[in-house]
């Protein structure tokens, strides 16, 4: 899978940097054009004729060649690339990609770089467990870039931890499968659902509820980053669009049904993650409600059910999954809305796990299919959780043969 592929290698000041030429060569073997950049510390370690050997191609460290002035071009870089990876990337590194220090060439290569990211750390333990590497590394997963976590073992400092750069093999290892993936639902449409609903009392009030919509577009962002034509249908949220992701903008639960089985008619899949409000008023005031002193009765009626009606659309073919989030007789209720609404699999979580639910950037999900299969995750960052779903997803559709 990494045939013909451009790949930037970043390498920074550790001590594991020697595992770069072991990791240069692999890349190669494997049929990728590798262009290196090094921080200026990175020299200490291992040097450019070496790597240079191995590429067949002269290491850029400096923003311009002394001798001559020869401009290294980190715009041009980042728009050659196919896949940047930073191994070993040291807590340095790692804080400077995080908050957007540009004082070498590899950091302004990384901010130029329209391709994914890849980051492998290398260093002691305390260093990795410090909060504030840990905060650097998660606010890079949330940039959208793929931490390959460091392996435990024997460190530089001759302790026992986590914190040694991943194996060579393992790092090309982690590419393959990412390129293989990105694929794995080319020329199929996806309509996902994302978000909550409100529904109008007056010009001012509404009922709604807590849904901040990451789950939704994680899933919208990581169907789009396997080659899927993604529809995402958001409530009322407060987040970007991922690339490549047309997305529809409703309020209303009436306005999410509309939207959903209009564009299901011709999609392979829906994922129905919004968190759709049950009930809406039965009548909408057109002036401002005034407190009266008295109690306020609001009658409300039902809404049509999304992940129903597309279930009940749904054609030999197409797949439909939806979500369930439950305080009490989680498994029974999850397993009872999957047949009710003739859906393929349903995603459960619990309001009641630590980390799990509305507006955090974690959650713990267990995958009911009618198949029969149970599968129980860990916890994880929406992110992570987004590419298990898109993994069961991919087994019921797969990518159109050209």
């Amino acid at each position: 899978m990494l045939e013909g592929k451009k790949i930037i290698l970043g390498i920074t000041g550790s001590i594991a940097a020697y595992k770069a030429a072991y990791l240069t060569r692999a890349l190669i073997k494997k049929g990728a054009e590798v262009q290196i950049v090094m921080t200026p510390s990175g020299k200490e370690f291992i040097t450019p004729v070496t790597l240079s050997a191995l590429t067949g191609k002269p290491v850029v460290s400096e923003f311009f060649t002394a001798n001559d002035g020869t401009w290294h071009s980190h715009v041009e870089l980042g728009l050659w690339a196919d896949a940047m990876l930073v191994a070993p990337a040291t807590a340095s590194t790692i804080g400077k990609m995080a908050n957007g220090i540009a004082d070498n060439m590899l950091i302004t290569t990384y901010l130029s770089a329209k391709c994914p990211v890849f980051v492998a750390p290398a260093m002691d333990l305390d260093m990795f467990a410090h909060p504030s590497t840990q905060h650097n590394l998660e606010r890079l997963r949330s940039y959208g870039n793929h931490i390959i976590e460091p392996a435990t073992g024997e460190l530089a400092s001759h302790l026992e931890g986590k914190g040694r750069m991943e194996e060579p093999d393992r790092i090309v290892a982690c590419l393959e499968n990412f390129f293989s993936r990105r694929q794995s639902l080319a020329g199929r449409k996806i309509v996902i659902t994302a978000g909550p609903t409100y529904e109008k009392i007056d010009p001012v009030r509404f009922i709604g509820n807590y849904s901040s919509g990451k789950m939704g577009f994680a899933l919208a962002a990581d169907c789009a980053a396997r080659g899927a034509e993604v529809v995402l249908v958001a409530g009322p949220v407060s987040l970007s669009t991922p690339p490549s992701v047309r997305r529809i903008d409703v309020e209303s639960a009436a306005q999410m049904y509309d939207a959903a089985t209009r564009e299901f008619s011709d999609a392979d899949a829906a994922l129905c993650c919004a968190a759709v409000a049950d009930y809406a008023p039965a009548a909408y005031s057109e002036q401002k409600l005034k407190r009266t002193g008295e109690n306020l009765v609001l009658t409300l009626s039902p809404n049509k059910d999304i992940a129903a009606e597309l279930g009940r659309m749904k054609r030999a073919g197409q797949c439909v999954a939806g979500f369930a989030l439950e305080t009490e007789h989680e498994t029974v209720n999850a397993q009872e809305k999957m047949q009710h609404k003739n859906l393929d699999f349903i995603v459960l979580n619990s309001l009641r796990e630590q980390g799990a639910g509305f507006r955090i950037d974690t959650n713990k999900v267990t995958i009911f299919e009618q198949n029969g299969n149970k599968t129980e995750y860990p916890m994880k960052s929406k992110r992570e959780v987004a590419a298990d779903i898109v993994d069961v997803l991919s087994e019921y559709i797969a990518p159109v043969k050209k």
